[in-house]
């Protein structure tokens, strides 16, 4: 982490853990002693609504609000998410979009039609964006419910954050019974940001 504040909005639907990751995000720079903003919107996560985390961090922080084009990066757990926030990225931002889909309630009841490749068409004009698996790799470690780990791990490889203090917090803030699987899901997901990056 630099002196410079840094901006990240995590998007998701609800039961996907974008809380958790601002979370540990927040705890991670708190450790390394930077000033710390966090805001939580809660949409209508019970029917899959959407989900924002906003945090900030610097050594000194005024507000916790990410305004439009501001964001060093934006974590999206759903490719629809990473469309209706992508505005705030700004330019030369990197954007993470867990590639799965979640149908939102005007899909579901027929009103409106998922657009088709989205992950896709905002990597085809955003220069640092990368699409995972996230469901898949966090799978694999165990659960499914790790996935938001697995974007941490991502996260803390485009900083350049030491992996040593996000565990601290991954342990802090993880139920024991899951945290082996967490601290994997982390590992994995720092190892595919450099597949991601020889992608590129």
């Amino acid at each position: 982490m630099q002196n410079q504040n840094k901006n990240i909005l995590i998007a998701g639907v609800g039961g996907q853990g974008t809380l958790l990751t601002s979370r540990i995000i927040a705890r991670t720079a708190v450790q390394m002693g930077y000033d710390v903003k966090v805001s939580e919107v809660h949409g209508m996560a019970q029917r899959g609504g959407s989900v924002v985390s906003q945090v900030r961090y610097g050594k000194k922080v005024y507000s916790p609000i990410i305004r439009k084009g501001d964001a060093d990066i934006i974590l999206a757990f759903e490719k629809i998410e990473a469309a209706r926030w992508l505005d705030y990225l700004k330019p030369g931002g990197t954007i993470i979009i867990n590639n799965i889909r979640v149908d939102p309630l005007p899909v579901l009841s027929g009103k409106a039609k998922y657009p088709d490749d989205i992950a896709d068409k905002i990597s085809s004009f955003v220069e640092k964006a990368f699409v995972v698996d996230a469901d898949k790799i966090a799978e694999s470690c165990g659960s499914i419910r790790a996935a938001n780990v697995v974007m941490v791990g991502i996260f803390a490889s485009v900083f350049g954050i030491p992996e040593e203090e996000v565990k601290k917090a991954i342990q802090y803030l993880v139920p024991a019974g899951f945290l082996e699987i967490n601290l994997a899901a982390f590992d994995e997901g720092k190892k595919i940001f450099i597949e991601l990056n020889r992608v590129k």
